[in-house]
């Protein structure tokens, strides 16, 4: 079995966002923004709890063959992937503690390399975290961490956090959206070649909650380093453009 690509987050790394997060694993690269908002969707307003929602893309040169803006942004792969990171934030968020207001997590790919969504999901929660404490909340609204990897099955062995050359060569692949206490909230797994099994599967869920010990507790290290106590961040001077 592989072990996990190396991995970082790079916290309150623009100077513009309520919060942010560089996040990298191996080659690939997201920055993961929050921006907190006043505005809610209709369906929500004067029920008295926020929202979570994001927006995902990758950048023209992300990929070895440019990406246009306009295609990237309204493809069926774009929409599926940031539902699933709004989704997995909201899923760990008290929304009726959130004082009405929106968190908005923007996840652009700078570099992919393999497992962009799931980097989304770790980089979005440190920036959502770091949005929340400085809201002037008695507490950070947020019952239990969330992370994310991926798995696959390659040359019939059970690979961690496949970069691009192993997914498209995957017998099968599988996404793994979790928290600390080992509750799943998400599992995405289909087979590109052949049917896999249940034990191989269970395979994949054993080593994806190893891989996701690890990050937890360095999402942890990058929350203290930025966010806790909850440190307050310098305000945009109104005249920037």
């Amino acid at each position: 079995m592989a072990s996990m690509r190396a991995f970082s987050f790079e916290p309150d790394v623009l100077h513009n966002a309520d919060s942010s997060c560089r996040v990298r694993f191996g080659h690939t690269e997201i920055l993961c923004t929050a921006t907190v908002s006043d505005k809610l969707p209709p369906f929500l307003r004067g029920r008295g709890q926020g929202w979570i929602t994001a927006e995902y893309g990758m950048l023209p040169c992300s990929t070895a063959t440019r990406i246009e803006r306009r295609k990237a942004a309204s493809s069926g792969r774009t929409l599926e992937i940031q539902r699933l990171i709004g989704r997995a934030l909201r899923a760990i968020a008290r929304l009726e503690d959130f004082a009405e207001k929106q968190i908005i997590i923007d996840c652009d790919v700078i570099q992919a390399d393999g497992g962009t969504r799931a980097a989304s999901i770790c980089g979005g929660y440190i920036a959502l975290y770091g949005a929340l404490a400085r809201m002037g909340l008695s507490t950070v609204p947020l019952i239990e961490p969330v992370a994310a990897i991926s798995c696959g099955i390659v040359d019939n062995d059970i690979l961690l956090d496949l970069n691009y050359e192993q997914d498209s060569r995957a017998q099968a692949d599988a996404n793994f959206v979790m928290t600390p206490s080992g509750r799943l909230i998400e599992i995405q797994a289909s087979a590109e070649k052949k049917p896999f099994t249940s034990d191989q599967l269970n395979a994949m869920i054993g080593l994806a909650k190893e891989a996701l010990a690890e990050i937890f507790a360095a999402q942890q290290r990058a929350i203290q380093t930025c966010f806790y106590p909850q440190k307050n961040k310098p305000q945009k001077n109104s005249n920037e453009k």
